[in-house]
């Protein structure tokens, strides 16, 4: 009898260990209060200079508010979560609202993004628009034929499309059209410099390759200069290399934009079942955050 008691508390522990293993811990990256841990980049402007509050905080959303703009020239504006990911998944929802201020371009009614793998806030040059980054680009409907969502456009980025490299800038996902103001939920799963899956309203929507520092910044007839791009020499010379991680950042191109229930899973971590903060979900180790029970 007491050897059957112990096997039962053995796999009664063993079930509970595993369970424990595959729950999932996504962690908010927005605290529903204030911009604290995120740091703002416009161009024209210093590092948290939130220029005539493009960015607000109202009723637990990151709102892109322009409020206060006259009109629009080349403040384009991001704003980046303070910590580098590499291996993750984000979800969040996101929806346009309102008209585009004055003096936006055309093609940015309704158009916004989210920025994977990106540079940081303070590596970027005083009058960069974009940052060096993988851009999951949101677009609103416009009432008018289809417009995909969920696409990628790659800021100094070169990635591959079904094993082939795809010099387009901007590559459209296979997403249905969102007209109005209603919220979308977009989620990315991001594996390093391996495999990059965008998600809408969780349908798969688009799957690329490889990501890679090249291609031009805004194709190859675009150059880090003319893109005002900070230490473009720097840059260079990482032309060809692999972009395996980065910051995230939330895009604001002069149609104003809500973010709300910003989450992430990271998928890099301890891979040792026998450590206590082992997690069955993790895709990519790094043990020496393994942690074991004295």
């Amino acid at each position: 009898m007491k050897k059957i008691c112990i096997l039962l508390l053995f796999v009664s522990f063993t079930s509970f260990a595993q369970k424990k293993a595959d729950k999932e811990e996504w962690q908010s990256l927005f605290n529903g209060k204030d911009l604290t841990g995120w740091d703002i980049k416009i161009a024209g402007h210093k590092v948290n200079d939130n220029y005539k509050n493009t960015f607000i905080v109202e009723d637990n959303m990151i709102r892109v508010n322009y409020k206060e703009y006259e009109r629009f020239t080349t403040e384009y504006g991001h704003m980046y979560y303070n910590k580098p990911f590499s291996h993750y998944k984000i979800r969040l929802q996101y929806r346009f609202t309102g008209n585009q201020v004055p003096g936006g371009a055309s093609w940015n009614v309704r158009n916004s993004g989210i920025m994977l793998h990106s540079q940081s806030a303070a590596s970027l040059g005083i009058d960069q628009d974009f940052p060096i980054s993988l851009e999951m680009q949101y677009l609103g409907g416009l009432n008018a034929g289809e417009r995909t969502t969920g696409n990628l456009c790659t800021p100094g980025t070169i990635v591959e499309i079904n094993g082939k490299v795809d010099e387009n800038h901007c590559i459209n996902s296979t997403s249905k059209t969102y007209n109005g103001d209603q919220w979308v939920t977009a989620e990315a799963i991001v594996l390093g410099d391996s495999i990059v899956y965008h998600l809408i309203e969780g349908d798969t929507v688009l799957v690329f390759t490889n990501p890679k520092v090249g291609g031009g910044y805004v194709g190859k007839n675009h150059t880090f200069k003319d893109g005002k791009v900070g230490d473009e020499a720097g840059w260079i010379k990482k032309d060809d290399t692999p972009l395996g991680s980065g910051y995230i950042a939330l895009q604001a191109e002069s149609h104003p934009i809500d973010f709300r229930n910003i989450e992430l899973l990271n998928l890099k971590g301890c891979m040792n079942p026998k450590a206590v903060n082992y997690k069955s979900y993790y895709q990519f180790a790094d043990n020496a955050t393994c942690k074991f029970k004295k």
